[in-house]
């Protein structure tokens, strides 16, 4: 661990890899506990798998058409293609309750689909890609921390704004709208912070890891207390810890610092799950 600091001291991308592992908590922290609480892990899934038709259109364009599309990174389609992806999502919800997994499973396969025929097709191959499946936290650049806390600060400002609305959907859907609250429209803002919020935490676990990182704090959180507000703030410390302690306890060694985040969120979340267990002696 202590070898950590030392190179630290001349690597600043090891210090940036924590930046983004804390901005990416606040993140965790605001949107985790709403999608657990609402029971929206799977199609938070679909949306994280959806995006990879957007990785392979940003690949294919920025390799094929570089004098237009030089710019685009795999992370810029990824979001793109959520951001669309995510108020159809939110209306298959209200519209299609009876076969909801049938067609966002084929909405999963699709995205996924379409983004590894384009990187198919697309010249070469790009160690992009494998870092947007699997993270890159030892890698972020100062440009990657700019577009984290972008992000990060839209999903708190909106959060800030619709959390009254997000609250009522999370206690009861059906009273919320007798209320006259409008409970779509509500749900794909709902949905679109979804969206941006899996892009960031593909920073720093990837893809594939990404639902274990949103949904399992969240889970820690609701399993700590009773409240949603108090369940985002436990959610925004074991985010903080568990993107932080693996990443420096792992360095120097073979073991991946993604996987080690999310082994050691999982095997907090089981000692809490064993510890609270109701005692039958």
């Amino acid at each position: 661990m202590s070898r950590f600091f030392v190179d630290a001291a001349v690597n600043p991308f090891l210090w940036s890899g924590l930046a983004a592992g804390l901005l990416a908590s606040v993140s965790c922290g605001i949107v985790g506990p709403y999608v657990v609480t609402r029971r929206l892990v799977f199609l938070a899934g679909a949306l994280a798998h959806i995006a990879i038709g957007g990785v392979g259109a940003a690949i294919y364009l920025s390799v094929v058409h570089p004098e237009t599309f030089g710019w685009l990174r795999p992370i810029h389609g990824g979001l793109a293609s959520a951001v669309v992806a995510a108020p159809l999502l939110a209306l298959l919800l209200h519209r299609m309750r009876e076969r909801l997994d049938t067609v966002v499973g084929a909405l999963w396969a699709v995205g996924m689909s379409i983004g590894i025929l384009l990187i198919k097709i697309t010249p070469g191959y790009h160690t992009e890609l494998m870092s947007y499946l699997f993270g890159n936290i030892s890698f972020v650049t100062r440009r990657d921390l700019a577009f984290l806390a972008a992000l990060s600060a839209v999903v708190i400002v909106t959060a800030v704004v619709f959390h009254r609305r997000f609250l009522a959907l999370c206690l009861d859907d059906e009273q919320a709208e007798l209320r006259g609250i409008p409970v779509l429209a509500t749900d794909i803002v709902l949905f679109l912070l979804i969206a941006m919020t899996v892009i960031v935490l593909t920073q720093i676990v990837g893809l594939i890891l990404v639902i274990a990182l949103l949904s399992l704090p969240a889970a820690i959180g609701a399993r700590l207390t009773t409240r949603l507000g108090p369940s985002m703030a436990v959610t925004f410390i074991v985010s903080a810890l568990v993107t932080t302690l693996p990443r420096i306890a792992v360095y120097g060694t073979s073991v991946s610092p993604e996987a080690a985040i999310v082994l050691a969120t999982a095997g907090l979340y089981l000692v809490v799950v064993l510890r609270r267990l109701p005692n039958t002696r």
